[in-house]
């Protein structure tokens, strides 16, 4: 495991730690001191020193940026509201995330991942860019919004594009989701439902290879922005152009909720 991804840490406040078996720990959460809500990525031991900046965004959101040979690695961390959840709150995550992912420069890798609570159904007709045809059960509203969102931004969902066995697969309610823009689309090489990890929680590990060799950096600390976010016609405007370098090598980003 190189890299893995937590939604609803509920840890407080935002910092960076390093565990006795020397993995690091990038984690961001309230400052309202109440145990809800959080995320943070675990990076192996090693793979700090590819890190390039990190950005604990707030409660639902932390980006990371890893350095590659060709392509440097941009993952967004989220912990989207619930389906019920009032449509402001979504709106506002969206826009949030909308707002992080400008900031990212336009020929990065990006991975977007996390417990997004959205249901993308099977049914890819007229999204065929976006999603594959193995989705679990029927899309819900947090579905209809996180498929515009990546048709947007380029983005495809990872979880749809592979017919795993049901063992591998959440049945109707996967609701952690994978996903990377399309131009990096054959670097993906898999991504598939764990069983057994014993995380104290009703989610499944949700595991993802990607071909990518990343390098050594010396340079750390926070993201500045650089770009407000903007829409247009009442949709997600996109913000990326596709990189053209290939890459070898396998990265494991392993997600877990």
């Amino acid at each position: 495991m190189n890299g893995s991804g937590v939604s609803e840490s509920r840890w407080t406040g935002t910092g960076r730690l390093r565990t006795n078996t020397g993995e690091t720990v990038l984690h961001s959460g309230r400052d309202d001191n109440i145990h809800t809500e959080g995320v943070a990525i675990v990076l192996k031991k090693g793979l700090e020193k590819s890190l390039m900046e990190w950005k604990p965004v707030n409660s639902r959101l932390i980006r990371i940026r890893l350095r590659g040979r060709h392509n440097n690695l941009s993952i967004l961390q989220c912990y989207a509201p619930t389906n019920d959840h009032e449509e402001e709150d979504k709106d506002l995550f969206y826009e949030q995330l909308q707002a992080e992912l400008n900031e990212i420069p336009r020929h990065d890798v990006i991975t977007l991942m996390g417990d997004l609570n959205a249901k993308v159904g099977d049914d890819n007709n007229g999204a065929e860019r976006t999603m594959g045809k193995f989705g679990c059960g029927s899309i819900n509203n947090n579905g209809e919004r996180l498929v515009e969102f990546c048709a947007s931004n380029d983005l495809v969902i990872g979880g749809t594009l592979f017919n795993h066995p049901a063992i591998h697969r959440r049945d109707k309610n996967q609701i952690d989701h994978i996903a990377i823009n399309c131009i990096w689309r054959g670097s993906l090489l898999d991504v598939r439902v764990k069983r057994g990890a014993d995380v104290g929680s009703d989610h499944l590990l949700v595991i993802a290879n990607i071909r990518l060799k990343l390098r050594r950096t010396e340079l750390s600390g926070l993201i500045r922005p650089r770009e407000q976010y903007t829409t247009r016609n009442g949709r997600y405007q996109p913000s990326m152009e596709p990189g053209k370098n290939y890459i070898s090598r396998s990265w494991q980003n392993n997600f877990r909720a």
